[in-house]
């Protein structure tokens, strides 16, 4: 009798297992929508034609029914999909959060899901993501920068999906190109430094090979102060991610070779600040004895003890603009957006 109950109480725990376990398919919603299930493919998609009528027959049936549709096996199975390939090289600093918050803006209420990748500045790296997302089949590709190795160029150029290439406009694009010249910007800062009557100037950034962008800025800024007839600027270029600690520890050792310095131009703001912090330890004035600017007009800068001069970027706008120009049918095009210097109180 025993037994009998225990095999009864098996069958009853098998039967509920399997219940829970019995996957919703495509199937089941054109079932419980009343639809063929190439229309239900189509408005989960959201590709092809179809009312808005039928698109919430469709979408009650999957709030009723629980249905997640699988990913890898649509894409897989039509030219059409839902992805798309996002590459930053950092997730350290602020600019390319900025930069993803902004794509969302508009690839969500399209029903897009992006697929994001960090490349730590390797350009190797880059083509080996770009690579494994290209075989999901992604619908488009947002992509920092316009450095890539040729494999990569050739891969995105000859995909067949669009590409928007972000931040910098200072070289040819593969086919969307939306951001702002690092050239231009790093001569506006040079000019506010010397206007203000700065001559001798530092940098403060990373190594040239590690982040193309801030070289581009460095070669503008280093062009206003030749043209002014100043003496080339001594630099501190680091390895390794942004922060106000390394920010901190980079100043500290450019001051120690260069002690007559009257101002500091950093490669961002993260690092900036650091230099800022560094100041007050020492009770270096700023700016009276040394004017600090930044670059990428952050939070951080803004409610520093004194705001940090800098130079603001719109991130978000180039993630934004971007992400709808990819999804849109147009053609090649470039989008210069403008930057804005912020005078703070450290110059």
């Amino acid at each position: 009798m025993l037994r009998a109950v225990i095999r009864v109480a098996h069958r009853m725990n098998d039967d509920a297992i399997n219940k829970q376990r019995k996957v919703v398919t495509l199937r089941d919603v054109s079932a419980a929508a009343g639809l063929g299930m190439s229309t239900v493919s189509r408005v989960l998609r959201n590709h092809g034609s179809f009312s808005q009528a039928t698109r919430a027959r469709v979408m009650k049936a999957v709030e009723e029914l629980g249905y997640v549709p699988n990913r890898i096996a649509g894409s897989l199975a039509s030219s059409g999909s839902n992805l798309v390939g996002i590459v930053i090289p950092s997730l350290h600093n602020i600019v390319f959060p900025d930069l993803l918050s902004g794509a969302a803006v508009a690839l969500t209420p399209l029903g897009l899901q992006t697929v994001i990748s960090v490349t730590d500045y390797d350009v190797a790296q880059e083509q080996k993501v770009i690579e494994s997302i290209m075989a999901w089949r992604p619908a488009a590709f947002l992509v920092a920068g316009l450095e890539h190795s040729e494999r990569t160029r050739a891969l995105l150029k000859n995909s067949g999906v669009r590409v928007a290439e972000l931040l910098d406009t200072d070289g040819e694009g593969i086919d969307i190109v939306v951001g702002f010249s690092q050239r231009e910007a790093g001569m506006a800062c040079a000019r506010h430094l010397v206007e203000r009557g700065y001559r001798r100037i530092g940098y403060v950034g990373p190594h040239f090979s590690f982040d193309p962008r801030a070289r581009k800025r460095f070669d503008g800024f280093s062009s206003i102060l030749a043209e002014a007839g100043m003496a080339p600027i001594e630099t501190e270029l680091i390895d390794g991610i942004s922060s106000t600690e390394v920010g901190r520890g980079a100043l500290e050792r450019l001051l120690a070779r260069n002690p007559g310095l009257d101002a500091v131009y950093f490669s961002n703001d993260d690092f900036a600040v650091g230099g800022l912090f560094h100041c007050y330890a020492e009770g270096i004035s700023v700016p009276s004895q040394l004017a600090i600017m930044g670059y990428n007009g952050l939070d951080i800068g803004r409610f520093a003890p004194q705001p940090l001069t800098t130079l603001r970027t719109p991130r978000a706008e180039i993630g934004e603009i971007g992400a709808r120009l990819v999804m849109e049918s147009r053609g090649p095009q470039v989008v210069n957006l403008p930057f804005e210097l912020l005078e703070g109180e450290t110059t």
